[in-house]
């Protein structure tokens, strides 16, 4: 079902200072700042080899970023991980009896299609199923 890890999502309060811990510590070059307004985040994208870290802010108080900061502090808020057809991760992961945060696939950053597998089905990390094409 999975062919790589895609991304590591890390919730941050405050996304300009994040990323210049990540370009000017680390040495990674920022690809891109997006707004996905479904999500009500802000979202940076460092490449990191063959995967990324993606950087959240929210952009409003019921954000779910927001949310995670509020009870766990910044830090990693998921793993994405890419599969080829997301449709059908859904369908197999629900047939194993995976608790589901997203029944259907939905759009985030960069386009990708993802949905959310829920924590208390994976050992409590939220996993982000992520299909890209192109």
């Amino acid at each position: 079902m999975v062919s790589k890890l895609d991304h590591i999502g890390i919730a941050v309060s405050n996304l300009e200072e994040s990323v210049k811990f990540y370009e000017d510590i680390l040495g990674l070059k920022l690809q891109g700042i997006e707004i996905v307004d479904e999500q009500k985040v802000k979202v940076a994208f460092l490449p990191l080899g063959d995967t990324e870290i993606e950087l959240l802010e929210a952009t409003s108080p019921d954000s779910p970023i927001e949310k995670f900061i509020e009870k766990k502090g910044q830090g990693i808020q998921h793993i994405a991980v890419r599969v080829e057809d997301i449709d059908k991760a859904l369908a197999e992961a629900k047939e194993k009896g995976i608790r589901l945060i997203d029944e259907k696939p939905r759009y985030g950053a960069g386009g990708a299609r993802i949905a959310f597998l829920h924590p208390k089905s994976t050992n409590g990390v939220l996993i982000e199923l992520c299909e890209r094409k192109g």
